[in-house]
């Protein structure tokens, strides 16, 4: 399983064979600019916890261009198959569902959510992927929640995806108890440094997690790496 960082809380996850493309928000980030191409990222499926700009802002032309289903709670989906996006899948809070790269359950996340043109963005979420590589915990835009801790009851999370950047979200101190919580010592960051609120001390957020005995990746713009 290999992931791409293309900024803020943007990936794409390759895993048999097919790109998992999540949250694309790449053309008004401010720092993915001349690293990343909005129109020449590719996906099979798109997953999208929530519906702030900054979760959504490329989904619809990056959704019609590469014809990939998309993936969300009941409202967004519902809202895009009026932007006539008819390649979806609708799901909500505990549900799961198969697909070729494996299951994919919608998991809790506490947050806020409102569309770009200010339609309802139903509940935020995040996602459990799981497939025959690894399982990964996609937390989305969150706060701590004990919620979490229901996660290693069903699944072995190899690799957890959270918010560290504080203000809207987690921050390191949260997300390191967050790890604890889905028994996961391998951690990639998001949702920090794109905007002055989320913008964090990078090294310290590190000592943080590696004095929890655990890892966390602070992936560059346009970084591969494999987990």
């Amino acid at each position: 399983m290999t992931v791409t960082y293309y900024g803020h809380s943007c990936f794409s996850i390759e895993v048999n064979g097919m790109k998992l493309l999540l949250d694309p928000f790449i053309t008004p980030n401010p720092l993915a600019k001349g690293k990343v191409d909005a129109g020449a990222v590719e996906a099979d499926f798109i997953l999208v916890t929530h519906g702030h700009e900054d979760h959504v802002a490329d989904l619809i032309p990056i959704a019609k261009r590469t014809k990939a289903k998309v993936i969300s709670n009941f409202e967004i989906v519902s809202w895009l198959e009026d932007q006539g996006i008819e390649n979806v899948h609708p799901l909500n809070h505990g549900g799961k569902a198969r697909f070729n790269f494996g299951n994919l359950k919608y998991v809790s996340a506490i947050h806020s959510s409102v569309l770009p043109d200010g339609a309802y963005g139903g509940n935020p979420g995040g996602f459990i992927i799981d497939t025959p590589e690894k399982c990964v915990y996609y937390a989305g835009d969150t706060a701590l929640t004990l919620d979490m801790q229901l996660i290693p009851k069903s699944y072995n999370i190899d690799c957890a995806f959270l918010p560290i950047g504080d203000n809207f979200t987690m921050g390191a101190d949260d997300a390191v108890v967050a790890a604890e919580f889905v028994n996961c010592k391998s951690v990639i960051g998001m949702h920090y440094d794109t905007f002055p609120y989320i913008e964090i001390d990078g090294e310290e957020a590190k000592a943080k997690f590696k004095k929890a005995g655990a890892n966390l990746a602070l992936m560059e713009i346009g970084e591969t790496i494999e987990i």
